[in-house]
């Protein structure tokens, strides 16, 4: 069940709510929706939808959130465990990162084709905040990989966007990735798993490469 940012189970209704709106979002898109679309799919009310979230915007944010605060757990766990060496702990960032991020790709497709207009600047700055957030875990990693001369001296931020570029390059369209990875028509790259593990295995290559110094690897 998802959970609220004080740490509280969402009610029921609310998160049928969410559920409903990331549904209708992948449909119409964020622009095309409205809230009164949003009750009817959802069966509820507008003064309902109203209630728990103020206004559209403020419910995409809660999505954001909640996906965001999932992620960042995760994230945690990773730099936390003891039992895995700093370029361990990316290889388990990767892999997270992919099955989080192909196993949702409409949301994820509403996601950044929101941040790529130029409207609602405000909930823009709110959803880039929520995620920027999530960096400051793989810059922690990196940055003592560096101190501990594991590592080369990296941009741990442009590295965190090279890893979720890539994500999202064979993501936000299925038509493109067949055409990249040459395959079939009916292939699909979000519930294949031998082709996940081909990215997964990619990433953890390009990340070798690209952190490890020429006597660690």
């Amino acid at each position: 069940m998802l959970q609220e940012s004080s740490g509280q189970v969402l009610s029921d209704k609310k998160e049928h709510i969410l559920n409903a709106a990331i549904e209708l979002f992948a449909e119409k898109g964020f622009e095309g929706s409205s809230i009164r679309d949003l009750a009817a799919r959802a069966e509820v009310n507008v003064a309902m939808v109203n209630y728990y979230f103020g206004s559209k915007e403020k419910l995409f944010e809660t999505i954001v959130e909640h996906r965001a605060t999932f992620m960042r757990g995760k994230l945690d766990e990773i730099e936390a465990d003891t039992t895995l060496s700093e370029i361990g702990k990316i290889d388990a960032i990767i892999e997270n990162y992919v099955a989080k991020i192909l196993s949702q790709p409409s949301f994820h497709r509403i996601l950044y084709q929101e941040l790529l207009k130029e409207e609602r600047e405000a909930l823009h700055e709110n959803i880039i905040r929520i995620f920027v957030q999530n960096t400051h875990t793989l810059r922690n990693i990196i940055e003592k990989g560096i101190r501990k001369k594991v590592f080369r001296k990296v941009d741990p931020e442009l590295t965190m966007a090279t890893l979720i570029g890539t994500i999202n390059q064979v993501m936000l369209s299925k038509s493109l990735c067949v055409m990249l990875v040459e395959s079939k028509d009916n292939f699909d790259p979000y519930t294949d798993d031998a082709f996940q593990k081909r990215v997964i295995k990619h990433l953890k290559q390009v990340m070798h490469s690209y952190l490890l110094e020429q006597m660690n690897r």
